[in-house]
């Protein structure tokens, strides 16, 4: 069967992973994952069935998505050519074990530039302690440098925040909150969760709510 990629893989291996300030020990890359039967690529229009749903599903709600709207989602995000959905597989077992997004937004500001986000980032629970939070983090993050990003940024529970900080991403003193509204809840219990930053992360299962720059890293492209 023919497979499609969401991204030319080749921009992966690229990446220079001695510009992050991430300490990989020993030193892993995504050309060089750290075992023979781990590959870090795009998601595929075949990846349906290599779990990545489920793994999804380890981060935040997926629901009853079908083969159908799962290959229509991908036949969009791959004519925007602004969705960089990037996964690390278990080829032994043909099983996405970890995966991340990088989001384009085109802006008018900074002379039409480009802004990078960062979000779904996830790894299978059985293969943690590989640094593979590391590698898909970084990984991206390069990426977005690569693509022309003026800023790179996330979303994400204060107990994280240590985590991002050791990979280049720091507060923003005075805009270190990130306010939601959201349609697919109740509106007594949208209000509720969206008031504020420690009510956000302590009810809603999905990633909340510490606004970060990566400027540290990536300081002239952020301003």
């Amino acid at each position: 069967m023919q497979e499609t990629y969401l991204y030319d893989p080749k921009m992966l291996m690229q990446l220079d992973f001695h510009r992050s300030p991430a300490k990989f020990q020993p030193f892993i890359s995504a050309a060089n994952p750290g075992e023979s039967w781990m590959k870090v690529r795009p998601l595929k229009d075949t990846d349906y069935d290599r779990g990545f749903l489920q793994l999804l599903s380890q981060l935040t709600h997926v629901g009853n998505v079908s083969r159908t709207q799962f290959l229509t989602r991908f036949s969009q995000m791959k004519a925007s050519g602004d969705y960089y959905v990037t996964v690390i597989e278990d080829t032994r077992k043909g099983e996405i074990i970890g995966a991340a997004s990088l989001i384009i937004e085109r802006k008018f500001i900074h002379d039409c530039s480009v802004r990078g986000r960062l979000e779904d980032v996830v790894v299978n629970d059985t293969y943690r302690g590989k640094q593979l939070g590391k590698l898909i983090v970084v990984t991206v993050s390069l990426l977005a440098e690569q693509l022309g990003c003026y800023k790179m940024s996330l979303d994400c529970k204060d107990k994280l925040i240590k985590f991002y900080e050791t990979l280049g991403y720091v507060l923003i003193p005075g805009n270190s909150n990130s306010m939601t509204i959201r349609y697919d809840e109740a509106p007594t219990k949208r209000n509720s969760t969206s008031a504020g930053v420690v009510t956000a992360s302590s009810s809603s299962g999905d990633s909340c709510q510490t606004n970060s720059q990566f400027y540290n890293f990536f300081s002239p492209f952020c301003y």
